[in-house]
């Protein structure tokens, strides 16, 4: 796997994947900012993957699964190098067949187990589930 990150005006940069698809990357101000940071997208990919694995593991026990959303969010270090302390992993499913239970379980094997980014993290990532009916 290859990932090409080009620097392309003050503090934008673009991300290429080997199959050409692009994600832009800034790291302005709040104020000016039009694309994520770099650490905005390690929390977007840890809540993807996460998603990937959880919703496949859902249909699989043929659970109906109309939404699911996935909050990531991390604490950092104030010192640099800035790294992840905590990240809270909030899972928000809406389906009228889940149960809690299940959902708990199938959510923490698809976050620790499955997921790659975050076997890739040296950090805390807690997990919360909330179904919707």
């Amino acid at each position: 796997m290859k990932v090409t990150t080009t620097f392309k005006a003050d503090y934008e940069f673009q991300s290429t994947n080997e199959e050409g698809n692009t994600v832009d990357i800034d790291m302005y101000s709040p104020e000016k900012k039009e694309h994520m940071s770099p650490t905005q997208l390690l929390l977007s990919a840890l809540s993807a993957c996460a998603s990937v694995d959880l919703v496949q593991m859902l249909k699989k026990r043929k659970r109906t699964v109309n939404g699911l959303t996935v909050v990531a969010d991390g604490t950092r270090k104030d010192e640099h190098p800035r790294a992840f302390t905590h990240i809270v992993l909030t899972f928000t499913v809406d389906s009228p067949d889940v149960t809690q239970e299940e959902f708990e379980k199938m959510g923490h094997l698809a976050a620790t187990k499955y997921c790659s980014v975050a076997g890739t993290l040296n950090c805390q990532v807690d997990h919360q589930f909330v179904i919707n009916r």
